[in-house]
């Protein structure tokens, strides 16, 4: 994710009265009565005293030794390698097919429920003997969003700033205040928020959009469709958006461009 928006959603933490640590590392942690709070010994500082503790360690995949593929999270139970057509390559006469996280594509509901779409038009097809559908750029890369449900809410599809200048693309970026959207003021007072695209400067087309604010997701799908079918900017222009609603910021965003 492009970093105002961890900035955004450790401000809003802190707000809350919850205390952020960057950069702490954890010696150990014990509990010294059953039943009793939970003590977290810290590398600086002095100890935090707690009554449980909650460790996000990731997904993992039950393949249970399933075909390998470098893109496993954890090397102990790798997901089925698939081709395009979400049919697993390590599997002889082409039987099976593998869909959502078990593939280790893009572990999100959204995107199993889009590779669900594409292998049934594959096994369709193979079943009454048509060419088999094109499979060009698949979704589940760069196209695939990604929303983080926290307050407030953090989405993004496409490529960050970094990303792209790391890939060669000459880039430029632009952001835009949210809450400086007049429609920003029908979803509550005080309302923030950031906006971020990152246009490839020689086609003039969208690498990658970031949102972050309280309903931001569901300003995601407009950015998803503007990057997965590349559509130009002047295009994007005459697409106009109803006033007053935060989906401005798709106008904004464009204006601060300079078109």
């Amino acid at each position: 994710m492009e970093p105002f928006a961890g900035e955004l959603v450790a401000e809003s933490f802190a707000e809350a009265g919850i205390d952020v640590r960057f950069h702490t590392q954890m010696e150990r942690v014990e509990r010294p009565e059953p039943g009793g709070k939970v003590t977290v010994h810290l590398g600086d500082g002095p100890p935090l005293e707690a009554d449980e503790v909650l460790v996000a360690t990731g997904r993992d995949v039950a393949t249970r030794g399933g075909s390998g593929s470098t893109r496993s999270a954890c090397p102990t139970t790798p997901p089925v390698e698939v081709d395009d057509s979400m049919r697993a390559t390590g599997v002889a006469g082409g039987w099976l097919y593998a869909v959502g996280d078990v593939n280790g594509r893009a572990l999100l509901t959204h995107m199993g429920k889009y590779q669900a779409r594409i292998c049934g038009d594959v096994i369709a097809a193979r079943a009454r003997g048509d060419e088999l559908p094109a499979m060009r750029d698949l979704a589940d890369s760069y196209g695939s969003p990604q929303v983080v449900f926290t307050d407030p809410q953090v989405c993004a599809v496409g490529r960050t700033e970094e990303e792209a200048r790391n890939e060669g693309f000459r880039v430029r970026a632009v952001e835009y205040d949210m809450g400086a959207v007049t429609g920003a003021y029908l979803l509550g007072d005080g309302y923030r928020g950031k906006a971020k695209a990152v246009v490839d400067e020689d086609r003039k087309v969208l690498l990658g959009v970031t949102f972050a604010g309280p309903g931001a997701a569901e300003l995601l799908h407009a950015a998803t469709i503007a990057v997965t079918a590349e559509v130009p900017l002047d295009r994007l222009w005459h697409a106009v958006p109803s006033f007053p609603t935060v989906s401005e910021i798709w106008l904004r965003l464009l204006e601060t461009y300079g078109l």
